[in-house]
């Protein structure tokens, strides 16, 4: 009888914990930077931008979530920040740092984020670009879906053109990747809706949309949104980088049109201006595109009565470059390609006051899994050891749960990201840090695997940017002499690495590291 008794205590609280969980929309973008009206300020990510950007679906989004104004991806590249994102580990754990390797084969057999979910009692329904396609996740790593995963077709898609306008009527019978995806989302959530709203089986549905990525295509009448685009008000290299931190954009010299160009891609070069603002007018055009899209899934959720137990996160993989400083895409470690959009919606909580928290605490990806399980109210994940290749679940990053009751307090002192480059002949890795005012960042050559280590005494360059007088990055400040004493404690914390940035940890006090700029 007393064995029936605990059997039946255990089922009852299973069931409470069951009726009590929050389902999760899980939103992602590809190439989307924070250029959306919600971040319209200080951090916004370039001074040069139309005015308003249409962006009327995150925006309102944005208004009930808690808005990471300055989160910041582990590396710069869909595959890898994917991989950190979803694994909650960074690169230099993971191993993957390029388009190819499969976290489980290099790295470890992690528990994902969406794995986690579906150990959990969690249907998990993934489609579009959540995991970066093919081999380099496995194909879109099984074991984390209950479901058959979509992907949808590509249609108007070519190396051909960097951009294309689509007409609308078009559409109507041979619709774009990413309209598919929505579709497939909205068909998705009425499948799981009745046993969400009856707490039998909560939700866990991933929607990744591939634009902004290249090549820019969308419908013709997004156009319309921005009749008057502008140059970069900054086409030239940062005074003093060094040449490592180059990254000469082949990912968009690879279009037929733009390979027409003859361009080099060469520091200090730059496309010719009318091509800079066609390819920066389809890029804004297809990011509204995106948000029209996470409109109609957004409009569902609220229609099916699923909106009130239903966490929805949304972020884009890494930020991008549109001719800054002469330079595209993403795959360096600059400000404009490290930052990125992230915002998570906790109903009656990140809401509660009938607006939403914005923060401009430094935050980071691999922060998302562990909020994410909090916010859900699942069990909450340990911390990784210094070697976790072994341990299958664990965080290297924090829940920031505590955002929303106190967004204007820190929770880490610096965020990290990485980039790989092979520089006359050699491998190097720059890790660069952002901290509340600089971005400093050292260029020590590398080995991969077995060792997976960088050499601090043999470095290609070092990089220090003030963003208090700088905030573009402008000028590579770490051979002036005023800022010796800053770099030397930047160097030491950079060394140090994020677990002492953490401010669950004993750490230097940030506010100390300033400079004598009279």
């Amino acid at each position: 009888m007393k064995l029936v008794l605990q059997y039946v205590l255990l089922l009852c609280f299973f069931i409470s914990q069951c009726l009590g969980r929050r389902n999760v929309l899980f939103l992602v973008a590809d190439d989307m930077r924070p250029e959306l009206e919600a971040y319209r300020g200080k951090n916004f990510p370039a001074p040069v931008s139309p005015k308003p950007m249409h962006t009327p679906n995150l925006d309102k989004l944005a208004s009930r979530s808690l808005l990471l104004e300055r989160a910041y991806v582990q590396e710069a590249l869909c595959s890898p920040s994917r991989t950190s994102l979803l694994t909650g580990r960074r690169p230099d754990t993971t191993h993957v740092y390029q388009i190819g390797p499969y976290f489980r084969d290099v790295g470890g057999n992690f528990t994902t984020l969406p794995e986690y979910f579906k150990l959990n009692g969690y249907t998990t329904v993934g489609m579009g670009k959540v995991f970066h396609p093919g081999k380099a996740s496995g194909n879109d790593d099984p074991i984390s879906w209950t479901e058959p995963y979509f992907h949808g077709d590509f249609n108007f898609e070519s190396k051909n053109k960097s951009w294309e306008a689509i007409p609308d009527d078009w559409l109507l019978h041979t619709p774009l990747v990413d309209q598919q995806i929505a579709q497939h989302a909205i068909e998705t959530l009425h499948k799981v809706k009745d046993a969400a709203l009856s707490g039998e089986k909560p939700f866990f549905v991933a929607v990744g949309f591939h634009k902004p990525h290249l090549p820019f295509v969308f419908p013709k009448s997004f156009l319309n949104y921005y009749p008057e685009v502008q140059l970069p008000d900054n086409p030239y290299a940062p005074v003093n980088m060094p040449e490592v931190a180059w990254y000469s954009y082949g990912g968009l010299r690879g279009y037929h049109d733009i390979h027409h160009l003859h361009a080099s891609g060469g520091i200090n070069t730059t496309l010719p201006g009318g091509t800079v603002l066609l390819l920066r007018r389809a890029y804004y055009s297809a990011l509204s595109y995106t948000d029209s899209l996470i409109g109609k899934v957004l409009k569902e959720l609220d229609i099916l009565g699923l909106s009130n137990n239903t966490i929805v996160s949304f972020w884009g993989d890494h930020g991008y470059q549109l001719g800054e400083h002469g330079e595209w895409c993403k795959q360096t470690n600059f400000e404009l390609a490290t930052h990125a959009p992230m915002m998570i919606h906790v109903p009656g909580k990140t809401d509660k006051n009938g607006k939403g928290i914005k923060t401009d605490q430094l935050t980071e990806f691999v922060d998302l899994f562990p909020t994410l399980v909090e916010a859900a109210g699942l069990r909450p994940l340990p911390l990784c050891p210094v070697n976790s290749s072994k341990v299958e679940l664990c965080r290297e990053g924090t829940s920031l749960m505590p955002l929303i009751d106190k967004p204007n307090s820190p929770v880490k002192l610096a965020a990290f990201s990485q980039y790989p480059r092979k520089h006359n002949e050699k491998k190097y890795m720059g890790y660069t840090m952002r901290t509340d005012r600089y971005r400093y960042t050292e260029w020590p050559s590398f080995e991969y695997a077995p060792v997976y280590a960088p050499d601090w005494d043999n470095l290609a360059g070092v990089e220090l940017y003030d963003h208090y007088i700088d905030p573009e990055e402008n000028v590579n400040r770490a051979q002036f002499t005023a800022y010796r004493e800053t770099r030397a404690e930047l160097h030491k914390m950079l060394l140090e690495g994020w677990r002492n940035a953490s401010l669950f940890y004993s750490k230097p006090d940030m506010a100390r590291i300033s400079v004598n700029i009279n």
